[in-house]
C-alpha cells in the first residue's frame, strides 16, 4: 500500500508544469550534529528525488546521493567554535530558566549565529556568484536574515520546524486560529496543564505578549540590519516574517495535543528515521543474550553522561547495579570504574537500530524531540531526564500521552529509591509499554512516509509558484482588523453614543418636568 501511495505521489509531482530538476538551496547556520542530521537527510530527500541542491551549513554532506546532486556551501571554523562552546557550557548544573530568560537568550543567540553567517566569506562569496533557485527551505528559529533568501533569489520560501510541531511563532506566522485561552505558549507546555484556569490563562496571555514585543519591536530591527549588511534596500523583517509559502512541522498527531492546523502547515515528523541497520557484533551479542529485556541509556549529543556530578554517576551506577536487565549506556569516557557486569558502556551507540531491538524494554533519554519520535518509531515506552530548553515540555507532553514518566536531573527528589522504583514502574506496568505500542501504531499509519510528503510539499510549491492558495487570509488583516479591536472600538463608540445620549435625554427629560412643575404651582 505504502508503495503504491509513492508512485501516486511521484506521478502527481510530475503533471502539467512538472518539477523535473529543481534547484533547491538550504541554509541551517546553526552547529549542532543532531539538529544537522535532520537539516542533512531533509536536503539529501531533495537530492535523491533527482533535485540539484545546494547546502550552506558547518558540515559536509557524508551520505551517498541516489540521483539528483548535492553541493555544500561550509561555514568553515563554525563547527569547531561551536564544539568549543559546548565544551565550556555546563548544562548540567545551570538552573532553569523561567521562559521569559530563555526565549530573551535564544533571541540573542540567532542574532549571534546569523551575524556569523552573513559575514562569513564563503557565504558573501556565494552570495556575489550568479545563482538561480526554484526555492530556499530553511529552520525559522534563527530569525528572519536567512528568510529573505527567498526575495534574494525571487522564490519560494518553505521553513522547516525541525524540532517540534505546531507552536507560536508559527501560528502568528500564518495567521493559523489558535486560541491561547486553551493552547499554551510553546515555551510554558511544560508549567501548564491542558485546560488551563484563570491565573494560568492570565499569565499565558502576559507571556504572548511579552513575546510579541520581543520579536516585533527588539528581533525585527535587529535582523533589518543584518539584511540590509547583504542585501541593501531588501525587504523588511515584518513583511518576511509572513512570506513562507509551506512550512514542515517535525511532529505528527500522535505526539501534540490536537490543535487547529492551516493547509500551508505539513507534519512530516519521522523523516529523518530509516529502517533499522545491522547492529555491531559485540552489541548485538549484548541485546540478544539479554533474557530479562534490556535497558538503552542516551542524553543525546549535547549533554554527556560523563559530565555527570560524581554523586549523580554514583546513583544511577548504583540503581543500574540492583537490575535484573542488561543496560547500553552511551557513556563519553573511555572507561566507568565500578561500572556493574551488567553495564555496557560506549562513546557513541546507533540508537534508532538499538531501539529497534526487541529486548529493549525501556529507553531513558534526556527527553529531545528526536529521541522522542525514534522512541515513538519504535514503540518503546522512555523514562525522560529533561536538561534544558525544550526538553522539559517534551518530557511533560510525553508523560501527558502516558507511554513516558520524568525526572528532571536537578529535581530534589532524584534520589536512588526515586530513579530506581520509576524504573521499576515502567519495567513492571505493562501500561507504558502498550501506550507507546499504540502511538506507534498511529505514528506509522499515514498515507505516505514522511519524507515522501516533504518531497511532494517542496515539489507542490515549487510546482504552483508558491501555492499563494493555501496562504490564510488572516494574513492581509493587520493586528488590531485579526483580533477585531477596531470593530470593538465601533461597539464601544455606539454603546457610550448612546449611553450619552440616554443621559442627555434623562437630564432633558427631569429639566423639562422641572419647568413644567414650576409653571403648574405658579
Amino acid at each position: 500500500m505504502q508503495f503504491k501511495y509513492f508512485v501516486l505521489s511521484l506521478w502527481v509531482s510530475h503533471l502539467g508544469n512538472g518539477v523535473e530538476s529543481a534547484k533547491v538551496l538550504g541554509i541551517f547556520p546553526l552547529a549542532g550534529r543532531s539538529l544537522n542530521i535532520l537539516y542533512n537527510k531533509l536536503m539529501k530527500g531533495m537530492a535523491d528525488a533527482g533535485h540539484e541542491v545546494t547546502v550552506i551549513s558547518a558540515y559536509k554532506n557524508k551520505l551517498p546521493i541516489g540521483n539528483g546532486s548535492y553541493t555544500d556551501v561550509i561555514l568553515t571554523g563554525v563547527e569547531e567554535e561551536y564544539e568549543k562552546i559546548l565544551e565550556n557550557a555546563n548544562y548540567l548544573e545551570s538552573a532553569e530558566q523561567y521562559p521569559i530568560w530563555q526565549s530573551y537568550h535564544w533571541h540573542l543567540l540567532t542574532l549571534t549565529i546569523l551575524n556569523q553567517t552573513f559575514t562569513h566569506p564563503n557565504v558573501l562569496r556565494f552570495l556575489k556568484q550568479r545563482h538561480e533557485f526554484d526555492a530556499v527551505v530553511t529552520e525559522y528559529g534563527w530569525g528572519e536574515a536567512q528568510l529573505a533568501l527567498s526575495s534574494y533569489y525571487q522564490c519560494p520560501l518553505v521553513v522547516l520546524i525541525s524540532v517540534g510541531g505546531v507552536n507560536s511563532w508559527v501560528n502568528d506566522m500564518l495567521g493559523n486560529p489558535v486560541p491561547i485561552s486553551y493552547v499554551p505558549h510553546s515555551w510554558m507546555l511544560g508549567d501548564f496543564s491542558q485546560g488551563m484556569n484563570l491565573l494560568e490563562r492570565l499569565h499565558n496571555m502576559l507571556f504572548f505578549l511579552y513575546d510579541q514585543f520581543l520579536v516585533r519591536f527588539i528581533q525585527f530591527p535587529a535582523n533589518d540590519r543584518i539584511i540590509q549588511s547583504y542585501m541593501p534596500n531588501g525587504p523588511k523583517a515584518a513583511d518576511l516574517y509572513h512570506s513562507p509559502s509551506l512550512v514542515l512541522l517535525g511532529s505528527h498527531s500522535s505526539f501534540r495535543q490536537s490543535t487547529p492546523m492551516a493547509p500551508n502547515m505539513v507534519e512530516i515528523g519521522g523523516f529523518h528515521i530509516d529502517p533499522p541497520q545491522p547492529l555491531p557484533k559485540d552489541l548485538q551479542l549484548f541485546l540478544d543474550e539479554a533474557q530479562d529485556g534490556a535497558i538503552f541509556f542516551s542524553m543525546g549529543s549535547h549533554v554527556k553522561s560523563k559530565d555527570f556530578s560524581a554523586e549523580k554517576k554514583q546513583l544511577i551506577i548504583n540503581v543500574f547495579g540492583r537490575l535484573k536487565q542488561r543496560v547500553l549506556w552511551k557513556f563519553e569516557d573511555d572507561a566507568l570504574p565500578e561500572k556493574p557486569s551488567n553495564v555496557m558502556v560506549r562513546k557513541w551507540m546507533p540508537q534508532i537500530d538499538i531501539l529497534a531491538h526487541p529486548n529493549i524494554k525501556l529507553f531513558i533519554s534526556h527527553g529531545g524531540h528526536g529521541s522522542i519520535l525514534e522512541a515513538l518509531y519504535h514503540g518503546v515506552p522512555t523514562l525522560m531526564i529533561p536538561v534544558f530548553l525544550d526538553q522539559f515540555n517534551n518530557a511533560f507532553q510525553s508523560e501527558s500521552r502516558g507511554f513516558a514518566l520524568k525526572l528532571s536531573y536537578r529535581d530534589r527528589n532524584f534520589t536512588e529509591e526515586t530513579f530506581h522504583g520509576l524504573i521499576k514502574e515502567m519495567l513492571i506496568n505493562p501500561k507504558y509499554r502498550l501506550r507507546a505500542q499504540e502511538l506507534s501504531r498511529l505514528f506509522h499509519d499515514r498515507p505516505m512516509k514522511p519524507m515522501e510528503t516533504a518531497v511532494y510539499w517542496i515539489e507542490y510549491v515549487i510546482r504552483n509558484k508558491g501555492a499563494e492558495h493555501l496562504k490564510l487570509g488572516s494574513l492581509k488583516l493587520r493586528w488590531f482588523e485579526y483580533y477585531m479591536v477596531d470593530v470593538l472600538l465601533v461597539l464601544v463608540g455606539i454603546v457610550a453614543s448612546l449611553v450619552i445620549v440616554l443621559v442627555l435625554a434623562f437630564k432633558w427629560a427631569v429639566a423639562w418636568f422641572g419647568r413644567a412643575g414650576k409653571i403648574k404651582q405658579q
